[in-house]
């Protein structure tokens, strides 16, 4: 029998006269279950084909090893649609065809621009996109969840509900795609060659009824805020959410919970029929009679470990001991969630979704990892073992080597006998793939090689100053019992194997326990999140309205000891358009950044930091109000401005929401005010079921005074309340109707610790201007002074009496006349 497949652990069996014993000669290392999962990387590919204004597109996660496919779908020649993909899927590789349209073209030079993101472009021969070629492809690709005996047509049949073969782009690129997973071996790069690459899962991707929110709004509304971690131990690679709004929302037990409630972040739906279904989970836990329920939930959700990884160890016969603990900790904490939602109302769609969903095959799983797997024996052995009264076999086995102990004993004593007296003691122990050997101590007297020899015996090796040996009769216990080890473990892997099968064979439960699981998780969190901060459930409808009263900034009150309140309300008719005036610092871009956070958490299905809020869904936030890193771009700041303006008048619409802060300020003042006048009467001009919500922070008064923009019922003045305390200013953060006559920067200066002196100056110099006066240097004399100051020279000269021979003419003029030296200036 081959023994090279044995890994048994060492014992060592004793005798030692007078009293027997046995015990293990080498240590195991404890294992612990509980141990985190350690975070692995990954990659995700994108492949992708575009013709004729059609765009097919699908990518691979090596995370959760899936296929993510987007059937066939129009896209402007921008590409758009494109983009919003690659934000946010952000592969490492993108795969196209070397034969591609213009639009590609120019797509894929500008990702190469990008100094912030470069993926790896792959190009194929625009053959390795055929269709017939990738369908092939696909129908050869490796599925674990298939038995490996299954015919063509079966195949094609189940494919064929997974995946649409009616987007003929889409399927071009899933062959593409496979090709570069089976050339990179992505995930079994250590894999023998004829392992393929699994694919555990399809999904569809879509974009369907996603709101628009680009990568400069979620910056300046801090929606995510990345940190290096604290840990010394993670600086390098490690990171950590800041103050954001994504990471006050966050209480989600497992890690996949929080993976989708970024995707939830990212992509920010207006379907109500979704947002209607997290929200009456998320109201349901808000209520305090059902915290007895979220605890328990919450608590079961904790032992949900990463199933696609655990299932596709068990696709390559890899799983160890923590991943059956692992496994059956998942599928019992299952069960428990189930059994726990059941008792819930199952009037709400996710809760009767996981009543039928969680099927009685979790129960059979866990109820057959209990029965065969023995979790402490396994963690004693580092291996997987089987339960008693399992297989007959395996028991008769394993009882013969419980009895070893006494035999092997016996045989020690034996040997003994024989040995030279000077021997104290002897011990028969099993080393695989070796076999068994007779161990003594060492003596003081065996000091070289040849010293080792006893007759009888063949000295094999010395280990820790004890000397192993081959006697007869250990020869004959490797004729006997050599194997017994190795055949017990191989009986173990078989049984291992046959469950692995089973478990893959009803893996389709465990992915609905993933999906549900981590949905429960994100709703349960945003519920947690509305309880501890007071958040109210919003009004959602198709409607043009925004109404929000006592609206609060979900970041800023958490921050602040007191935060006041402000309502904010846009009808089709009126209000549409806001322009806020104001002082510096009294609040007008919190107050934007407020309605724009608010408008976007009603969006992932959360509740919002308001008394009474009612919401017309939105398909768009679009922001001016943070210019990017000019430097990374390439653009100046005014210019990066304008592209962000022109971005919104150009793509906003009716249901859009946008939000702009001190526009035209980059540049000279007439200018820029020109520019912020003409793009507000260019949204004003619109038809007003087609004038998105604009909220306009700025410090332009003369866009006001002067009276350049038309007239409107759309239009609304709105300030923030101050007031003036003798020569301090004092901000109320009242929002009120009306327009800020004054800027205030004296004052505000003043609070910012400019010196005195300087204000007081700049105030002088502001009046003047203001009423037209001229400006007076204090640098140095006006022309005025100076004639002034000769004039009193020439009047002081003619009056010394230059026959009066008493007066020192020199001395006159240099201390009286001129005592400055004679400098007049």
């Amino acid at each position: 029998m081959p023994r090279a497949r044995c890994q048994i652990t060492p014992r060592e069996y004793m005798a030692v006269p007078g009293d027997v014993t046995v015990r293990c000669l080498s240590g195991l290392p404890n294992m612990n279950g509980e141990e985190e999962e350690e975070e692995e990387s990954h990659e995700v590919l994108l492949s992708v084909f575009a013709q004729h204004g059609q765009l097919g597109l699908c990518f691979y996660d090596s995370r959760d090893f899936t296929l993510h496919y987007m059937p066939d779908t129009s896209d402007n020649h921008e590409l758009q649609l494109l983009a919003r993909v690659v934000q946010e899927v952000s592969p490492h590789v993108i795969i196209t065809s070397a034969k591609q349209e213009r639009c590609m073209v120019q797509f894929m030079q500008g990702l190469g621009a990008n100094p912030d993101y470069r993926p790896e472009v792959v190009t194929y021969p625009y053959v390795d996109f055929g269709l017939e070629v990738s369908k092939q492809r696909l129908l050869s690709a490796h599925f674990p969840f298939l038995p490996p005996a299954v015919s063509e047509r079966e195949r094609i049949s189940y494919l064929s509900s997974c995946i649409s073969f009616s987007s003929p782009l889409m399927l071009r690129s899933v062959g593409a795609l496979l090709k570069c997973l089976d050339k990179r071996r992505v995930g079994v790069e250590l894999e023998d060659s004829s392992v393929g690459v699994p694919i555990l899962q399809f999904h569809t991707y879509t974009l369907k009824d996603v709101v628009y929110v680009d990568q400069d709004t979620y910056s300046v509304l801090q929606i995510f805020k990345s940190e290096l971690h604290p840990s010394v131990y993670k600086l390098q690679s490690g990171e950590k959410e800041g103050l954001s709004l994504y990471g006050i929302l966050n209480h989600c037990r497992c890690k996949f919970g929080s993976k989708l409630l970024r995707q939830w972040f990212l992509r920010p739906t207006r379907d109500l029929a979704v947002l209607n279904r997290r929200q009456e989970v998320v109201r349901f836990f808000s209520c305090p009679r059902n915290s007895d329920s979220l605890n328990t939930l919450q608590s079961s959700l904790r032992n949900i470990r990463n199933i696609p990884t655990l299932l596709r160890s068990m696709s390559l016969s890899h799983t160890k001991v923590s991943d059956w603990q692992g496994l059956y900790k998942t599928v019992y904490s299952a069960v428990c969630i189930r059994d726990t939602v059941r008792s819930l109302p199952q009037s709400i769609q996710l809760f009767q979704e996981i009543s039928e969903g969680f099927s009685d095959d979790l129960y059979y799983i866990a109820s057959l990892i209990s029965r065969v797997v023995d979790f402490e024996g396994s963690l004693a052995e580092n291996r997987f073992t089987v339960k008693p009264n399992v297989d007959p076999a395996i028991d008769e086995k394993k009882r013969r080597m419980m009895g070893l102990s006494d035999f092997l004993t016996d045989v020690a004593r034996r040997e003994l006998e024989h040995l030279d007296t000077r021997i104290p003691s002897c011990c028969v122990i099993y080393i695989p793939l070796i076999g068994f050997l007779l161990s003594v101590p060492r003596l003081p007297s065996m000091v070289e090689k040849e010293d080792f020899e006893i007759e009888g015996l063949d000295f094999m090796f010395l280990s820790e100053e004890r000397l192993h040996y081959r006697s007869q009769r250990t020869k004959e216990l490797d004729d006997l019992l050599g194997d017994l080890h190795c055949d017990t473990k191989d009986m173990e892997t078989a049984v291992m194997t046959q469950l692995q099968t089973t478990v893959l064979g009803r893996s389709a439960c465990l992915y609905k326990v993933l999906d549900l699981s981590a949905e429960l998780d994100c709703l349960m969190a945003l519920s947690h999140a509305s309880q501890e901060y007071g958040y109210t459930t919003p009004t959602l409808a198709n409607h043009h309205r925004i109404t929000l009263r006592q609206a609060r900034h979900p970041l800023l009150e958490l921050c602040s000891p007191m935060f006041v309140s402000n309502s904010f309300l846009s009808s089709e008719t009126r209000g549409r358009v806001k322009i806020i005036t104001g002082p510096n610092s009294s609040g007008k871009s919190i107050y934007l950044k407020q309605v724009g956070l608010i408008v976007f958490m009603a969006l992932i299905g959360s509740d919002v930091p308001a008394k009474e809020a009612e919401i017309g869904l939105v398909d768009g936030i679009f922001t001016r109000m943070q210019s990017r890193e000019s430097v990374s771009v390439g653009l100046s700041t005014f210019m990066i401005d304008l592209n962000q303006m022109a971005h919104a008048l150009n793509h906003s619409s009716g249901h859009s929401l946008v939000l702009i802060d001190e526009f035209g300020k980059g540049t000279n003042t007439v200018d820029g005010l020109s520019l912020l006048a003409a793009s507000i009467s260019h949204w004003l001009k619109r038809v007003p079921a087609e004038v998105p919500h604009i909220l306009l922070a700025t410090n332009f008064h003369s866009l006001l005074q002067l009276g350049l923009l038309p007239s409107s019922g759309l239009l609304s003045l709105l300030t923030l309340e101050t007031a003036v305390d003798g020569d301090e200013l004092v901000f109320l953060y009242q929002l009120k109707e009306g327009i800020c006559r004054s800027s205030y920067a004296a004052n505000i200066a003043t609070l910012a610790g400019l010196p005195p002196s300087l204000v007081r100056r700049g105030v002088e110099v502001s009046e003047l201007y203001r009423t037209g006066k001229t400006i007076k240097r204090i640098d140095r004399p006006s022309t005025e002074e100076l004639a002034n100051k000769c004039v009193c020279v020439v009047k002081k000269f003619l009056c010394v009496n230059l026959e009066d021979q008493s007066v020192d003419l020199q001395r006159y003029m240099k201390e009286e006349l001129l005592p400055s030296g004679g400098d007049l200036l």
